[in-house]
């Protein structure tokens, strides 16, 4: 049996590697519908993936899972001692936090990120590569539990988003 990595430096890189091992293996379309998501974030319902792709599919050029973002947003700096200051408050109106899966069109998605990274452009999910070639990816609305694990205090966070706190799971 064969093994194969289409890991890269970074996810944007991996994203990439997979989409053209997929595209070029024949094994989707360049019209095929892909759905790239985060490990990161370990509780995505069924419900929500069901979601996405009923919604999304309806769209041209896909979408993404995202929820309002409803903090306070400050924008900070480091001061001369190392500690951090407020510089000023950021607007939250029409900010989201974007999710994952995010859903496109597979050659679509394959010639963003190439177009990214030819452009030295610092990409940091599939939506922002389809931005970047003027295409504005529908939103559908997320879900905490679809959460994303960073730190350690995620972990016990989401369990207790999932239930499963104190059920020695």
């Amino acid at each position: 049996m064969q093994v194969l990595s289409t890991a890269g430096k970074e996810r944007v890189n991996t994203v990439l590697n997979t989409l053209n091992h997929l595209l070029g293996e024949a094994l989707v379309q360049e019209t095929d519908w892909v759905l790239v998501h985060d490990a990161a974030r370990p509780g995505l319902p069924a419900e929500l993936v069901a979601r996405l792709i009923d919604q999304a599919s309806e769209h041209v050029a896909g979408g993404i899972l995202a929820l309002p973002v409803p903090d306070t947003l400050k924008q900070v700096a480091r001061a001369e001692d190392g500690t951090f200051v407020v510089r000023n408050t950021v607007a939250r109106q029409g900010i989201w936090a974007a999710q994952t899966p995010q859903m496109f069109r597979a050659q679509a998605l394959q010639m963003a990120l190439t177009e990214c990274l030819f452009k030295e452009m610092h990409v940091t999910d599939e939506a922002s590569a389809i931005e970047a070639m003027g295409i504005s990816p529908l939103v559908v609305k997320g879900s905490l539990l679809n959460s994303k694990v960073t730190q350690p205090e995620d972990l016990p966070y989401l369990a207790r988003l999932m239930g499963l706190a104190g059920s020695g799971q």
